[in-house]
């Protein structure tokens, strides 16, 4: 509904970014029982949505990814949040952190498990 609205924006005198904080705060309402990262990330990706900025498809994408638990297992695929490195989890430590290895490096780096997505099967 946002979209739409901004959409109309002759009329509107080009106010998008109203649009985009509307659908932005009622994204954090929404999405409050999630960690504060993912939570922020949806509602960023909401308002690039309603901005025109991302198309629907890919912030259905975001949206989806991020608000499923983390519920991670050593082996599986996994990239960063904004999908710009890729790897594999190697193991979980105690205090609920992750221990995973990048693509074509040998080091291991450990991130908060709210920082990172299962990838989906064919690499998305």
């Amino acid at each position: 509904m946002c979209a739409s609205y901004h959409r109309r924006a002759p009329f509107l005198f080009f106010n998008g970014n109203t649009f985009a904080t509307i659908g932005r705060e009622l994204a954090l309402a929404l999405f409050s029982d999630l960690p504060p990262v993912r939570k922020r990330e949806i509602s960023s990706a909401i308002a690039h949505y309603i901005a025109g900025v991302l198309d629907r498809e890919s912030m259905v994408e975001i949206v989806e990814g991020l608000s499923e638990a983390a519920d991670f297992r050593p082996g599986d695929r996994i990239k960063t949040l904004l999908g710009s490195s890729r790897g594999v989890i190697v193991r979980l430590l105690p205090e609920g952190k992750v221990v995973w290895r990048p693509d074509d490096s040998q080091s291991e780096l450990t991130a908060l498990s709210e920082s990172l997505i299962k990838e989906r099967k064919g690499g998305t």
